[in-house]
C-alpha cells in the first residue's frame, strides 16, 4: 500500500495507541442528532482502529465498519471482540458493495478527504435508508496550548520538510470551519446541522514524536529528513518546554438526513 492514504497500515499498533479517542459528548451528538434506537444499523468509512467504532458498538447498535487497511482492521476487530453486534471488513469504500439492507447512519470520522470526491458522498446517500442521517467528523490543530512551541517548531519543518509552506501559523478555532457543498444538494435535504467540541491533549516528547509518526505526511518524508525533523522536534521540546507540550483539537460535527 505504497500511498498516503495506505501509510496509515503501516503500524497500526502505534496508531492504535496514539490516536485520540473522540469526546463522549460528540458521539451522544451523533446518536442524538440520528435518532438511533437499539434496533438501528450503522455503517462506519474508515474506522481506522475503532476510536469511534468501539462506543458506537458499546452502546449496542450494529456497525459494520469498511476499513482500507488490513493491519488496521485487525487491530479494529480485537478492540471489538467483546462486541458480536460490529463487524470489520477491510475493502476501498469506493469498491465496498453495498449489502441489500440500507442503514440508520452513515458515519466518517476524520477519513472523508481520503475517499475519493466523486463517490464519497453518493456512496454514502445510496448506503442510508429514506431519512437516514450522515455524521461526519472532521479534526483540526488548532492555535492554542503550547502556542510558542507550534511556532517556533515551524523552523524545524521549514529545514528538513520541503513541502512545508514558509510562515505556516496554527488557525485560529473561531475561523476553522468545515463546509461541504455537495451536501446542500439532492439526495441530502438539509439544513447541516454543525456542533464544535474542543479539548487539548498533552504530551510528552516521546509520546508527540510517536503522534507524528502516525501522520501520512510524516512516513512519506526520506529516512535522512524524517530523522532530522524528529530530532529537532525532540530537541525543541527537551530544550525548552522541559519535555512535554499541550495541542489543541477541535473536533466538528457535520450531520445532514437523507431526503425521505
Amino acid at each position: 500500500m505504497n500511498t498516503l492514504r495506505g501509510a496509515f497500515d503501516e503500524d497500526a499498533e502505534l496508531y492504535d495507541r496514539m490516536r485520540p479517542r473522540y469526546p463522549a459528548e460528540l458521539v451522544a451528538g451523533i446518536v442524538t442528532l440520528a435518532g438511533l434506537t437499539p434496533r438501528s444499523r450503522v455503517l462506519e468509512i474508515g474506522p481506522g482502529t475503532g476510536q469511534l467504532t468501539v462506543p458506537l458498538a458499546s452502546a449496542g447498535y450494529e456497525v459494520t465498519a469498511v476499513e482500507l487497511g488490513p493491519s488496521l482492521a485487525a487491530v479494529a476487530r480485537r478492540n471489538l471482540r467483546d462486541f458480536p453486534r460490529a463487524h470489520v471488513e477491510v475493502c476501498p469504500f469506493e469498491e465496498w458493495t453495498l449489502p441489500p439492507d440500507p442503514f440508520d447512519l452513515v458515519v466518517c470520522a476524520t477519513a472523508i478527504h481520503w475517499i475519493d470526491p466523486a463517490v464519497r458522498f453518493t456512496g454514502a446517500a445510496d448506503a442510508l435508508r429514506p431519512g437516514g442521517t450522515l455524521a461526519l467528523v472532521t479534526t483540526h490543530h488548532v492555535a492554542g496550548g503550547s502556542e510558542e512551541f507550534f511556532e517556533q517548531v515551524q523552523r524545524c519543518y521549514e529545514r528538513w520538510d520541503p513541502a512545508t509552506r514558509p510562515g505556516l501559523v496554527m488557525p485560529d478555532e473561531a475561523s476553522t470551519e468545515t463546509v461541504f457543498d455537495e451536501l446542500d444538494r439532492p439526495p441530502w435535504a438539509g439544513p447541516v446541522r454543525a456542533s464544535r467540541h474542543v479539548r487539548e491533549i498533552t504530551y510528552t516528547a516521546e509520546q508527540y514524536l510517536n503522534l507524528l509518526m502516525t501522520y501520512s505526511g510524516h512516513r512519506a518524508l526520506a529516512p535522512d529528513a524524517l530523522h532530522g525533523l524528529l530530532g529537532c522536534v525532540r530537541g525543541l521540546i527537551d530544550d525548552r518546554y522541559a519535555g512535554r507540550i499541550t495541542k489543541r483539537y477541535l473536533h466538528e460535527l457535520l450531520t445532514v438526513r437523507k431526503a425521505s
